[in-house]
């Protein structure tokens, strides 16, 4: 006896699609280099005596609520949610959250870099803020290429309407 066939797979009609090739593009990329760049933030505060600093708080405040946003974001283009959820204006949305993530973490790096003057030079508290303060940079130039890649197909929704 033989069992019985199932129907072919079709991706249009799944609730949920993993888009395997998502991590290849640019704005995979960028997520990804967030996310990692991001996590080295916090953990490099988080592994130091910070919370005697209120300007620390502040980075370790911002740092982890855009990480777990970003993740969050990942996840949404990962699976594809965003082609799905048709209601929410995706180029607008991800246009004001790139622009805020950039502004916040460059304000992050900006605290971080005046923060480290406060610690001994070859310390552990210094070295980890000296190269938070390296991360925070890096994950800005991150922020910003994704606010341009949002700018670009922003631009191109508006123009198509």
């Amino acid at each position: 006896m033989g069992s019985p066939s199932l129907p072919p797979y079709n991706p249009s009609t799944s609730t949920l699609a993993f888009d395997q090739h998502f991590t290849t593009t640019v704005r995979g990329m960028l997520l990804l280099a967030e996310i990692v760049c991001g996590m080295l933030v916090w953990i490099l505060v988080g592994g130091t005596e910070y919370f005697h600093l209120s300007a620390l708080c502040w980075v370790m405040f911002f740092s982890v609520s855009l990480w777990i946003l970003t993740i969050c974001l990942f996840i949404i283009h990962l699976i594809g949610a965003h082609y799905r959820i048709t209601c929410i204006p995706w180029p607008k949305l991800l246009l004001c959250f790139y622009c805020s993530a950039a502004a916040l973490y460059l304000v992050t790096a900006v605290v971080e870099a005046v923060t480290v003057n406060q610690a001994t030079r070859g310390r552990h508290n210094y070295n980890c803020w000296a190269a938070s303060t390296f991360f925070a940079c890096l994950t800005t130039v991150c922020y910003v290429g994704s606010s341009y890649l949002s700018y670009c197909v922003w631009k191109t929704k508006e123009e198509e309407q």
